[in-house]
């Protein structure tokens, strides 16, 4: 054993009270502590994913406040968490198995509008469920939240259908295409394959249309005459925990047909003057209506002849060259603007006697 003398204790205990003091003297605040919960970000509640054949793409809005309601003006990074599951072994009571983060630049908030941080994995493993979760940070110890969690199944992604046709048809496109019978790696298709449509008009983006359908024919009844549509298919493999999106197929154009005529006329009239026989009606009720058309038929005629066209707004048409001493059939029928003309059946016979 060591004997230091009164002295030499003494001195080290000194030493040792200064190596104590001297942090604690320098270390005072010079301006008030901020509230930790006045940076902190609101999480993220809007995290979303798009698969292709090609993986996968994460995308969700930066927040815009603390969770104390203040506004923020930069996110310093994100920190994206990921997990990879074998489908066989998952079990959906156990908790996810996150590896740890990967740390994402973050960036300025804009004043106004929305705006969104993407994120990309193109190599995943098939036969694997993946779970994905996002928290934002605005500061060193600021991170908020989790966001909410995303997950999907990934498998070999089948191939687009093939022979993809877009028939136009009266105010309405039917599209029809081959059925999927393999995947990618040239292994016959185990499950179910559906097909999700896009849509695009007049040159603009091209947007899903409704859900994944198990025909491979659609009908498109939601377009409008004069516009012109582009379609693409994507075949989507349907698993029991979710869906693989796979090929899509090349765009296919067709502008719908207006096939359909405007109503019959109705109340026509036949009066005798001085001038010829005057034919008038009601107007019928189309937002396509460019006119109407005159037929007159003899008493001895099976077929009527036309005699006459009036264009919009007019309803009254003068026959100045009807045969006198005889009974006159007339009836009318009404044209749209397309051309050709689409034409309605004529209407019922008036009589008159010239």
């Amino acid at each position: 054993m060591i004997n230091l003398s009164r002295h030499v204790v003494r001195s080290i205990l000194t030493l040792m009270a200064l190596a104590i003091l001297l942090p604690l003297a320098g270390c005072g605040y010079k301006d008030k502590p901020v509230p930790p919960q006045h940076i902190v970000p609101r999480p993220v509640n809007d995290l979303q994913y798009q698969l292709t054949e090609n993986g996968v793409t994460l995308f969700w809005s930066y927040p815009r406040e603390t969770v104390t309601g203040r506004n923020l003006d930069n996110i310093t990074r994100f920190n994206l968490y990921r997990a990879v599951v074998p489908v066989d072994s998952y079990c959906d009571t156990c908790p996810i198995p996150f590896a740890p983060p990967i740390a994402l630049p973050g960036g300025a908030v804009p004043e106004r509008g929305v705006k969104t941080a993407t994120y990309q994995v193109t190599v995943l493993r098939p036969g694997h469920l993946y779970f994905f979760k996002v928290r934002s940070k605005s500061g060193w110890w600021s991170e908020s939240e989790d966001s909410n969690i995303v997950s999907f199944l990934w498998d070999t992604p089948p191939p687009a259908p093939d022979n993809l046709v877009a028939t136009a048809g009266d105010r309405t496109i039917t599209l029809r295409w081959n059925a999927v019978a393999r995947h990618d790696d040239a292994t016959l298709a185990s499950i179910p394959v559906h097909y999700q449509i896009y849509r695009g008009v007049d040159g603009g983006p091209l947007r899903k249309l409704g859900e994944p359908i198990a025909a491979t024919t659609f009908t498109d009844r939601q377009v409008i005459i004069g516009k012109n549509y582009a379609y693409q298919v994507q075949s989507v493999a349907m698993y029991e925990q979710g869906s693989v999106g796979g090929g899509m197929t090349a765009s296919v154009f067709a502008t719908p047909l207006d096939l359909t005529p405007p109503p019959i006329p109705s109340g026509v009239q036949a009066v005798k003057t001085d001038v010829g026989i005057k034919i008038f009606w009601n107007h019928v009720q189309d937002d396509d209506l460019a006119g109407y058309r005159i037929y007159r038929r003899s008493a001895t005629e099976t077929e009527p002849t036309f005699v006459g066209e009036v264009n919009m707004p007019y309803n009254l048409f003068t026959d100045t060259a009807a045969p006198l001493n005889q009974r006159l059939y007339y009836s009318v029928s009404s044209i749209d603007q397309q051309t050709p003309a689409n034409e309605s059946a004529r209407s019922a016979e008036v009589m008159v006697a010239n």
